[in-house]
């Protein structure tokens, strides 16, 4: 959906744009490539691969793009680190890249067996197999639920007890034949019994959700007067996330309906610019199959 991020950043204002999903750079790219000389972008990304990647397909715009490994919940301190206190625009598309799905030893595919490890950011210490290892039963099914939105997270996770009691799970092949053994697909669906359990497990290894919050909160300081976010997600709770945020800025006051004057002193800092999200056109489908679950929203800071 490069075209319609571009289409809502305001690009015609001088300054910088915040990438904070970086990847393989092929929205900084397009972002650079159609906007002026006066635009900037400060990415982040948490895969030092994918930054050398970029890297490379950046060069030809080095002295206008600041490449950085961190995580997007610290985008405050980044930015703050390079010397940013504002900026024009701040762009998220959340989730899993291509090339962590399609490389088997990063461990995110259910298809391509390899090492259970699902960490973006290899200098982290606990990888997918050793939450499976540490996580009481309680505690692993609570994952399942809540991040894989799995309702047969117990039976799933007693399949797993069953496993380790035999031997420990270490790849994601042998994850994935163990759920699919306790759990059907319908004949019509294309998505494999574990994908849930597999979501749940990357989710928490990187904590992906608590990021998101806190990137969110952060931006709101950094954003310059009508400088618009843009953020892209793949699934319903990012994408609640999201949207639950920008609908709470935009009230503003959370004082009890009943009260007759405002208490809490909260004022509007966002208006919402796509009252329902964005969706992939079938031409973007066609070409790329694992754009059909983005959903794009867009918001504008305002100071009142």
């Amino acid at each position: 959906m490069r075209k319609e991020v571009l289409h809502y950043l305001n690009v015609h204002m001088e300054g910088v744009i915040v990438d904070g999903t970086l990847g393989d750079g092929g929205h900084t790219e397009f972002i650079l490539k159609n906007t002026a000389p006066d635009i900037r972008v400060f990415a982040i990304d948490r895969d030092s691969s994918a930054i050398e990647r970029a890297s490379e397909r950046l060069s030809l715009f080095r002295d206008r793009v600041t490449l950085v490994h961190g995580n997007l919940g610290d985008l405050k301190s980044l930015a703050a680190q390079n010397g940013i206190t504002r900026v024009v625009g701040v762009f998220m598309d959340l989730g899993v890249s291509s090339p962590q799905l399609d490389t088997p030893g990063r461990g995110f595919s259910i298809q391509n067996d390899g090492p259970l490890d699902m960490r973006m950011d290899f200098s982290q210490k606990t990888s997918a197999a050793d939450l499976l290892k540490k996580l009481s039963d309680i505690e692993l099914a609570s994952v399942i639920k809540n991040f894989g939105e799995e309702r047969y997270s117990k039976r799933v996770v007693r399949a797993i007890r069953r496993e380790q009691a035999e031997r420990p799970i270490t790849t994601t092949g042998q994850l994935s034949r163990v759920v699919a053994r306790v759990l059907t697909s319908s004949r019509h669906s294309r998505i494999h019994p574990a994908t849930r359990t597999f979501q749940a497990l990357r989710i928490a290894v990187n904590d992906e959700l608590e990021q998101l919050k806190n990137a969110l909160a952060d931006m709101l300081g950094l954003l310059h007067s009508t400088a618009r976010v843009a953020v892209i997600s793949f699934h319903s709770l990012e994408d609640r996330i999201v949207k639950t945020f920008f609908r709470d800025e935009e009230k503003g006051c959370s004082c009890p309906p009943k009260l007759p004057m405002c208490v809490c002193g909260r004022k509007q800092t966002l208006r919402i610019l796509t009252r329902k999200p964005l969706l992939p056109s079938k031409e973007e489908v066609d070409q790329n199959s694992r754009s059909i679950s983005a959903k794009l929203r867009v918001a504008e800071r305002v100071y009142v």
